[in-house]
């Protein structure tokens, strides 16, 4: 197979596409055959020697996500059959042409959707869902606030935010941003002066939950806008991790902040989130009512430019490897 690998810690510069053997499935884990491949923030995070991969995962292959077709199968694999087109997550190496991956953390690719859409799904459908009804228990009529709303988590997060009946604000930086915001129905928010906008809109009740796929800059601004027991999800934090918070302010709103990741937990834990994505998002794909956005696709061989997109500015939903 091939594989995007990182040699060392750094930048570009330790990316590479190598030749590796064929990964081995035993027991409940399957070999998908991948067509295309999605990068995430968390790929340069790895990159940098920032977020090793987690025990049992491929040390120096990233990727987190899946999609493509079954090739070979453990000998306790009951689901899937060699051709099944599935989706879904892994801890690492989902950057490469062949994918080791339990059967548990995949769900079935609908029909219609093409090979490059559903592998823009896995990881921003899975994260956006897990943080907004899980972890932040989002209830129809709630207002939400989606800070990076036009990546590909944030993208996502919209178009569940709507599905679930509630409202979303999105933050933004461009016109064109403010213009994919609206047409996944939601709110434009600027991100300069988001906290007025997000107060003016809402009549000074504020919003319910926070979705903060940034980090600390929007702090401690995320504490003025929230209504009374509302929650904070914070999903990434890639222009930075440590802020000065007044507890006060949280303690008046009687508000709650909550950390959240996928790639380490648990086998069952994955494919719980798994599941509750199966069974409450796919079939939105597979009508068309949701839908995954791609920004762009580069080769494998041009894997150092995708980076570069990536790390950019202004991106409008998934960047893509193709195999």
């Amino acid at each position: 197979m091939r594989a995007v690998v990182f040699e060392g810690a750094g930048g570009n510069e330790v990316v590479h596409v190598r030749e590796r053997p064929d990964p081995i499935p035993q027991g409940t884990e399957v070999v998908v055959a991948v067509r295309y491949a999605g990068l995430n923030p968390a790929d340069v995070l790895q990159r940098g020697g920032r977020y090793p991969a987690p025990p049992g995962a491929p040390t120096d292959v990233p990727g987190l996500e899946v999609a493509g077709e079954v090739v070979v199968t453990g000998d306790r694999v009951r689901r899937w059959r060699p051709g099944d087109r599935v989706f879904g997550l892994v801890g690492g190496g989902g950057l490469a042409s062949r994918v080791l991956v339990d059967e548990s953390h995949l769900a079935a690719v609908p029909d219609d959707l093409d090979d490059a859409e559903a592998a823009a799904v896995p990881e921003a459908f899975i994260t956006a869902h897990d943080a907004l009804r899980t972890q932040a228990a989002l209830a129809p009529g709630e207002r939400v606030l989606v800070h990076g709303a036009t990546g590909g988590v944030g993208t996502a997060a919209l178009q569940i935010v709507a599905a679930s009946g509630a409202r979303a604000f999105g933050v933004t930086r461009s016109a064109a941003g403010r213009d994919l915001v609206a047409s996944l129905g939601a709110s434009p928010v600027d991100d300069a002066d988001f906290v007025e906008q997000v107060t003016e809109a809402t009549a000074g009740a504020g919003v319910d939950v926070v979705l903060e796929l940034v980090g600390a800059p929007h702090f401690p601004g995320n504490l003025q806008v929230l209504a009374t027991g509302a929650r904070i999800v914070v999903v990434g934090v890639g222009a930075g991790s440590k802020v000065e918070l007044p507890l006060v302010a949280l303690m008046g709103k009687r508000a709650r902040i909550v950390g959240t990741v996928l790639r380490a937990r648990s086998t069952v834990e994955k494919a719980v989130a798994v599941r509750a994505f199966e069974r409450e998002l796919v079939p939105g794909l597979a009508t068309g009512r949701l839908h995954a956005l791609v920004d762009a696709t580069y080769p494998l061989d041009a894997v150092t430019d995708a980076f570069d997109h990536l790390e950019a500015a202004g991106k409008k939903g998934k960047i893509l490897l193709a195999f």
